[in-house]
């Protein structure tokens, strides 16, 4: 596995990361923790030291999962997780306050069985904090020794700016994929001019890039998919377009969709690491073999060029969350 930077500041790690939600939470019923473990410790096995969690993925059992499955290796990864709902529930609401922000890490601390937090975000903007306020807060806890890094996750331009002002943004996570490019609007510039790394999440489109969900696709009852418009069936059946484009070129490379999706955007930019999540080990060898592979100039021309004839249909997220993202 070819190793990056992530941004100026930050750590180096495996050019593909590992989002660990699903093993937990969002996608349906949570994987058996034995499997999951075994899954994570697949994961270090294939060349990844990026991990990624949070206090809402359960809530907490995420952490004290992955805190579990990389005790024998811990000193050798990067771990990343997440503040900022009440209690841990997304359905509560935000809560960055000062104090909730030391709570959470020293608890995130104990479930992850570490001394340290390499990457602390917070895991949306609160509108009711200032996000000075929150950059002082994590600041501190860096100043302590407990957190080495601070990031946001779907933050604005604006915000990113004023939490740097404060204390150096190591990182940023948001969606980003080829059916989902705002970011190269204005976030992606906003990035390199100050040199903070982008961890995309969701690189697979929630798993539509890979080609294993159509319109006859049912997903669980408890599956976050069933509630976002991008995934209903008449969406799923207009954007299969997509799919079909990445199904060609992977052909000729020999290659798998998911595989070209992840290439494509590790062709972006050197301080992009994307963090697919799964829960099946022949998809983490299919995600981590993507790293080897290069799109050349020409291909990458294709692509954007067929992009652009494409209209991705149906909103990312429903209206009640999509409030919560671009502050």
């Amino acid at each position: 596995m070819k190793i990056r930077k992530l941004g100026k500041i930050g750590p180096e790690v495996s050019s593909l990361g590992l989002g660990c939600m699903g093993l937990s939470y969002g996608y349906g019923p949570a994987t058996d923790k034995k499997e999951a473990i075994k899954l994570i410790r697949a994961a270090f096995d294939l060349g990844v030291t990026f991990f990624d969690s949070a206090e809402a993925y359960g809530p907490f059992v995420n952490e004290e999962l992955l805190g579990e499955a990389i005790a024998p290796f811990r000193d050798q990864v990067v771990v990343a997780t997440k503040f900022g709902f009440v209690e841990g529930l997304v359905s509560k609401g935000m809560d960055s306050r000062p104090e909730t922000i030391r709570a959470m890490a020293e608890a995130a601390l104990k479930r992850l069985n570490t001394d340290v937090i390499d990457l602390l975000y917070q895991h949306r903007v609160d509108p009711e904090v200032p996000i000075e306020e929150v950059a002082g807060t994590v600041k501190v806890l860096i100043e302590q020794g407990k957190v080495k890094h601070f990031g946001l996750s779907e933050a604005g331009a604006g915000t990113i700016r004023r939490a740097h002002a404060v204390q150096p943004v190591t990182a940023l996570q948001s969606e980003y994929s080829l059916w989902w490019r705002e970011p190269e609007k204005e976030i992606l510039p906003t990035l390199k001019e100050l040199g903070i790394g982008f961890v995309p999440f969701s690189p697979l489109g929630k798993g539509f890039l890979t080609g294993a969900i159509d319109q006859n696709t049912k997903f669980d009852s408890s599956d976050f998919r069933n509630i976002v418009p991008r995934f209903s069936e008449e969406n799923r059946k207009a954007n299969q377009k997509l799919v079909d484009l990445l199904g060609r070129i992977a052909a000729r490379k020999q290659a798998t969709p998911a595989q070209i999706a992840l290439a494509w955007l590790l062709a972006q930019k050197p301080w992009i690491v994307p963090i697919p999540g799964t829960t099946k080990l022949h998809r983490l060898k299919e995600n981590t073999a993507a790293a080897e592979i290069e799109l050349s100039s020409a291909e990458l021309n294709e692509i954007n060029t067929a992009l652009s004839a494409i209209d991705v249909q149906g909103a990312r997220y429903p209206e009640h969350l999509q409030k919560r993202v671009g502050r």
